[in-house]
């Protein structure tokens, strides 16, 4: 008999791919997604769902009622529903994320649905600014966010105590957290509450903080799909490609063919029960870097805009991959892989045809990390 899986946010960027992986290996799908903006721009099932023999069901993840009915019958859930920015309507990440996380659980241990495990995305978010080492003294420490007094007058760098910059540490699972923003401190808890409460009820869980998830369906409308997002349309659109900072700033990169294998991995072995695990690119890249190589694929004439800043972005996002290759995976698909297939899917679209003035001042204003 077919086992059942649920995957909330399910029509979106990494729910949908993952989908098609499960069903390609025999699954029964059941996708809940409320198909609201900015990922969906119109409430209606997106194509690349339909035909395919899903379940669909369009409803909240925080309405009770309707997350039950969705549990009812389910061997497996995929948590992917999210709310994702840096907006200050801080008490919508908890509701989105933290409570929808909480109501699950509960309604597991209520109707005592025989969930088999539970698989709860998180992200680098998570981790904050991170750990540091001071060159001289191999001190480490964890920064507080940079003030906006040196942000001001263009000083980028973390620095280590007595003022010399730091080097920065890619962060491990077992490491201090300290988010900087409403979304990481939301999954922060999220983590936390699926961990206690999946062990106190017997409910398998996993946790893993995804890296900057890149490649086709990553809404162009979505102000969380970073850099890839707001560098492809405005290259494509022969506009000045915006560089926060000095572009010196690092990030990890992963594609979602290879995100999508280690969640199938994650669901079928038991060693990763009850724990927490980074799956990222494996190497960093300088945005500056990033930002030439989407112009050159793109052949775009535009500029490179260095200089401006957001408050609670981080100066480095990197992630140590070692305790999932440890189980057999890693990564395989590289960034100009990731790039390449996604100005094929976005062009494929018409997206780049879409960005009027007004369109691209809204997409301009969105984040890149």
């Amino acid at each position: 008999m077919k086992k059942t899986v649920l995957i909330t946010g399910g029509a979106g960027f990494i729910g949908s791919h993952t989908a098609d992986a499960l069903n390609r290996q025999g699954y029964k799908i059941r996708i809940l997604d409320n198909l609201t903006p900015p990922t969906h721009q119109k409430p209606q099932w997106p194509a690349y769902v339909l035909g395919r023999g899903f379940e669909l069901i369009k409803g909240d993840v925080c309405d009770r009622r309707i997350l039950a009915k969705a549990l009812h019958g389910v061997d497996f859930v995929f948590h992917f529903a999210a709310y994702q920015d840096q907006r200050q309507d801080f008490s919508r990440f908890f509701k989105v994320n933290t409570l929808s996380s909480a109501l699950l659980y509960e309604l597991i241990a209520e109707n005592k649905f025989p969930i088999q495990k539970i698989i709860l995305a998180s992200t680098q978010f998570v981790y904050g600014d991170g750990k540091y080492s001071c060159p001289h003294s191999k001190k480490e420490f964890f920064p507080e966010l940079r003030t906006l007094k040196a942000l001001k007058i263009g000083d980028w760098s973390i620095k280590c105590p007595h003022g010399s910059p730091a080097k920065f540490i890619p962060f491990k699972e077992d490491q201090k957290l300290t988010p900087t923003n409403s979304y990481g401190l939301s999954k922060q808890a999220l983590e936390n509450l699926g961990l206690r409460f999946g062990k106190t009820y017997g409910i398998p869980t996993t946790v893993l903080r995804y890296s900057i998830v890149q490649g086709p369906r990553q809404s162009p409308h979505n102000l969380y799909s970073g850099a890839m997002r707001i560098f492809a349309s405005q290259s494509l659109a022969g506009v000045p490609i915006t560089v926060y900072e000095d572009g010196q700033e690092t990030r990890d990169f992963i594609n979602i063919e290879d995100v999508v294998r280690a969640n199938l991995l994650t669901l079928k072995n038991p060693k990763t029960n009850f724990e927490t695990f980074n799956v990222g690119g494996g190497r960093s890249y300088r945005v500056i870097d990033f930002a030439k190589l989407v112009k050159k694929i793109s052949r775009s004439p535009s500029s490179l805009l260095i200089g401006a800043f957001r408050r609670t972005d981080t100066r480095h996002a990197v992630s140590n991959i070692s305790k999932i290759k440890k189980l057999g995976w890693s990564p395989r698909r590289n960034t100009e892989y990731s790039i390449k297939t996604y100005f094929e899917w976005f062009t494929k679209g018409g997206f780049n045809k879409k960005l009027h003035a007004k369109d691209l001042v809204k997409l301009q204003e969105g984040i890149h990390i």
